[in-house]
């Protein structure tokens, strides 16, 4: 039984490297000596736009999941792990993707809005979403959490 379920596009993503893997890849194009890196360029910007052009957050029975792109990469916590969890507004220079913050890992797609979670073991993490209050009442709903 889903319990929340919502994904965000990263619409900054796709349209800041669509252009770029198309101006690369016009190395294709040709006979070129100097074609190679351009496309190198294009395969691992095309590599990066599949894995993180959207975020998809659910929590299905006794788990939190959130699943990049096509899926390769995910962050899965189990719902008893968490004993806090709140709306949080990131800053620009966080960036989009995975990285280490202040509030822990960040996973996000897009926007500057998150939901920042504490787990047991005092360790955080926050997951970026356009529907921060929606997630954090679907997990406080699902663990008991007030916090």
């Amino acid at each position: 039984m889903t319990r929340y379920e919502h994904t965000q596009i990263g619409h900054v993503i796709i349209w800041s490297l669509l252009p770029i893997i198309v101006i690369a890849s016009g190395g294709f194009i040709g006979s070129s000596p100097h074609r190679g890196p351009p496309v190198v360029v294009s395969i691992i910007l095309l590599v990066c736009l599949v894995l993180f052009y959207k975020l998809r957050i659910t929590i299905d029975g006794e788990t939190l999941d959130a699943l990049f792109g096509i899926g390769a990469i995910r962050k899965r916590v189990g719902l008893a792990e968490i004993v806090r969890c709140e709306p949080i507004r990131i800053r620009l220079w966080y960036g989009w993707g995975i990285h280490l913050t202040p509030y822990g890992w960040l996973y996000n797609v897009s926007g500057f809005d998150a939901v920042g979670i504490t787990l047991r073991d005092g360790r955080k993490f926050a997951l970026g979403t356009d529907d921060p209050h929606g997630l954090v009442d679907a997990i406080r709903g699902c663990t008991g959490t007030h916090v």
